[in-house]
């Protein structure tokens, strides 16, 4: 049985303040806001004055938002007071802080990890206060820090407006209107529906992200169905991938069909003879996956058929 961890650290993953620790002391309570008496200091506008505390009592800890303008949210969830648990995300202000316990991987106190900057702890400066909820500054960090469902349950939950630009093997934006996906892009094509490029963004997970101001901007073809009912239909089709099997092509593999060609084609679907057309016109797996009109979980479960039917090979 694993011991309990000795203390905690706040571990800023996102925002203005990202690299940072704040330790926390046990059996102490931490005011967070932009107040210059407090515990934590975050200048920023999104944040309150007095936000909210983080209290630790016996060996537990709970958060409580003060309330905030904004609200306090952890891991997507808007609270008002709640334990707290190691690993858990807390969104405040445009700060994503991850809860980690001292002396674990994730607390990596080496030099390249620094301490809150000095304009932490100084006077809040003055800024102009943009009404509702839309971004009033960038929220960056890392997709390996902060997997891209999550963080967008937490700008669903707490109605987050902007652009989230990702940057991974190609660059991808999500635009959001309080906290509702309603497109998405791979690379700027409007070739691909926006469907399939949010439920294909869900699967990277390496890379950075940014919650960019937003953009007064409309396309012929928004999507209708909340962020929830999205990223549920999109983990579903990731499973479901998943589960096809280990020898699944990347992306970048080319594939060409058998010559001669063995295996009848009339024991194929007019689905696997459409699939087996864009093989022979495209090649590449992901030029396949863009020209398909079926969903990227359709048109792979077809290319695993045809790869262990020996209709087509990898070249």
């Amino acid at each position: 049985m694993g011991q309990e961890p000795q203390g905690y650290v706040l571990k800023f993953i996102s925002g203005k303040y990202q690299g940072g620790e704040f330790p926390l002391e046990m059996n102490k309570e931490i005011l967070i806001g932009r107040s210059s008496d407090l515990d934590m200091v975050l200048v920023e506008d999104m944040v309150s004055r007095q936000h909210s505390k983080i209290s630790t009592v016996e060996g537990e800890l709970h958060i409580e938002d003060l309330g905030s303008t904004n609200g306090t949210f952890v891991n997507g969830e808007k609270v008002t007071k709640k334990r707290l648990k190691e690993g858990d995300r807390i969104l405040v202000g445009t700060s994503i802080i991850k809860l980690v316990a001292a002396g674990s991987d994730d607390d990596n106190t080496s030099p390249n990890i620094k301490d809150l900057p000095d304009e932490a702890y100084e006077a809040p400066v003055m800024a102009t206060r943009h009404g509702g909820t839309t971004v009033t500054g960038s929220i960056s960090g890392l997709i390996d820090e902060v997997p891209l469902p999550d963080l967008l349950q937490l700008f669903s939950t707490s109605k987050k407006s902007g652009v989230l630009v990702i940057s991974s093997h190609h660059t991808a934006e999500i635009f959001l209107r309080e906290g509702r996906v309603f497109y998405a892009t791979i690379e700027g094509a409007g070739d691909i529906s926006p469907y399939k490029a949010f439920y294909r963004i869900l699967s990277w997970d390496k890379g950075t992200f940014s919650l960019e101001h937003p953009q007064q901007v409309s396309f012929d073809e928004e999507m209708d169905a909340s962020t929830e009912a999205l990223l549920m239909e999109g983990m579903r089709q990731l499973d479901e991938i998943a589960n096809v099997g280990s020898d699944v092509p990347s992306y970048e593999t080319e594939l060409q069909i058998h010559s001669p060609l063995v295996p009848p084609l009339r024991s194929l679907t007019p689905e696997l003879l459409d699939t087996m057309q864009l093989i022979h016109n495209c090649g590449l797996v992901e030029d396949i996956l863009n020209a398909s009109l079926a969903t990227d979980l359709e048109t792979i479960t077809d290319l695993m058929y045809l790869l262990r039917n020996d209709y087509v090979r990898t070249k």
